[in-house]
């Protein structure tokens, strides 16, 4: 997997410290309070479920951040296949520093887990064609690293990270603006005064709004909005290769297959990251 530019040491420390602080606050009284200070065990991390395994790379980053001393013996990495019962890792060390990260692992890696687990799935439903499986922004505040990242490590591919990475003229945009080729062209002239070099998507709800980004041009990908699959490849056809095209809006486990045989490019899914169920983890002393 190549890493994304999202997913630099600063961006994660930045993440892992706000997240340790918001726990944490003054102090892991439970541990302070019942387990000595000097006090050494080990734990390993127990998966309860089967997916897709996700996070690991992560959980050695929170267990440093806490304790450099901890020790990580690594069993399965990032996109392993598990199932109820296998053990990721091993981590040995101070007791009371493997009992202040044992949430933020789990947190972290239950959730990703289970993005890594439907993007696999997803993507597995697109075997045969040529679509490939992007998550969107709707993500949990403050936690959008992990799930993006996570996405990564399912197979899927990452849209922007943010607003400020990339251009999307959505509905709203187009209807505020004034249409399709007010948007495009004000998008143009905005990147030319501010010296910014930005990929272009516009979002269409009709074949017509098809027709004009393609009369207007100077974009790098058209999404076809809420489109059943019928109109989905009349707007292909339309579209004929000029530009990569996105099919979004309400797609499902039981739609995505016929979505991505009507030849789009890339297919949008906002559940990846909002819609999922944890996948079941415990950090356990043995």
């Amino acid at each position: 997997m190549q890493i994304p530019p999202y997913l630099t040491p600063e961006a994660l420390t930045t993440f892992i410290r706000a997240a340790l602080a918001e726990d944490i606050g003054d102090g892991d009284h439970s541990s302070l309070a019942a387990i000595p200070a000097e006090a050494r065990n080990r734990a390993h991390l127990l998966v309860k479920g089967e997916g897709v395994l996700a996070g690991v790379a992560l959980a050695h980053l929170i267990f440093r951040e806490v304790d450099a001393d901890l020790n990580v013996e690594q069993h399965l990495a990032d996109g392993a296949r598990v199932k109820h019962g296998d053990i990721a890792f091993i981590v040995e060390g101070r007791s009371q520093s493997i009992l202040t990260a044992e949430r933020l692992v789990l947190n972290c890696m239950q959730r990703m887990s289970a993005i890594a687990t439907s993007t696999a799935h997803l993507t597995s439903l697109l075997a045969g064609t040529k679509a490939r499986l992007l998550d969107t922004r709707k993500t949990t505040p403050n936690f959008r690293i992990c799930e993006k990242w996570a996405v990564l490590i399912g197979g899927g591919v990452n849209h922007r990270y943010g607003l400020f990475d990339g251009i999307i003229l959505k509905d709203n945009h187009v209807d505020y603006a004034g249409g399709i080729r007010p948007a495009i062209e004000a998008t143009h002239a905005y990147l030319a005064r501010t010296t910014r070099q930005l990929p272009i998507v516009v979002e269409t709800r009709t074949l017509a709004e098809v027709q004009q980004v393609l009369d207007v041009g100077g974009i790098d990908r058209i999404m076809l909005d809420n489109m059943a699959p019928a109109q989905l490849r009349e707007a292909v056809a339309l579209i004929n290769d000029r530009f990569p095209t996105e099919a979004s809006g309400g797609i499902t486990e039981q739609t995505i297959a016929e979505v991505g045989r009507t030849g789009v490019d890339f297919i949008s899914v906002g559940a990846l990251t909002h819609s999922v169920k944890s996948l079941d983890l415990s950090l356990k002393a043995f």
